[in-house]
């Protein structure tokens, strides 16, 4: 089986980051099929967007006392995935701005770096606002939480336009470093 390429010239620690990231990510994912139920049918992402109290609630009477648990342990175990896939997408970044001298790349490269670390540190929000939201679930505790995963998903989604837009513009393969 032949690496895709370009991954050849990726660092050991970019190498490293992406892997942990998958494979945390797996676990968040298996970890998230039994918080599936009718009132929670994304699982720990719709207590994430749940913008009430009451949906909060109905989501966590709907997992039980097993299902707060595993959602407690992703909650805890994104901790660690949030600093994984902050640091992948930080190393990505670096990777891709290699043999980048122009300037207009640079600035595209500092605002895609500044929407990772605002993605981070808004999952870190959110993850402490919903570990707090376990009970009872507040309105304001929910609304909170709610804001900072939409900044988390929109700090991702146009970080990752961006380093789309940096390895377009490329228009050569990653030279060797």
């Amino acid at each position: 089986m032949d690496l895709p390429t370009g991954w050849g010239t990726m660092s050991k620690a970019l190498k490293t980051n992406l892997f942990s990231a998958v494979i945390l990510l797996a676990a968040l994912l298996v970890i998230n099929q039994p918080l599936q139920t009718a009132s929670a049918p994304q699982g720990i992402v719709s207590f994430q967007l749940a913008a009430t109290a009451d949906q909060a609630h109905a989501i966590l009477r709907s997992w039980r006392s097993d299902g707060q648990a595993w959602a407690q342990v992703s909650l805890w175990l994104d901790f660690v995935f949030i600093g994984v896939y902050v640091m992948a997408f930080l190393s990505l970044t670096r990777h891709f701005m290699r043999d980048r001298p122009g300037v207009r790349e640079r600035m595209v490269a500092r605002w895609v770096r500044a929407l990772f670390v605002a993605a981070g540190i808004g999952d870190l929000l959110e993850n402490v606002l919903l570990l707090n939201n376990f009970n009872p679930p507040t309105d304001v505790v929910s609304l909170s939480a709610t804001f900072c995963a939409l900044i988390k998903f929109t700090g991702l989604t146009l970080g990752i336009a961006g380093l789309v837009i940096i390895r377009a513009a490329r228009r050569h393969p990653i030279a060797p470093g």
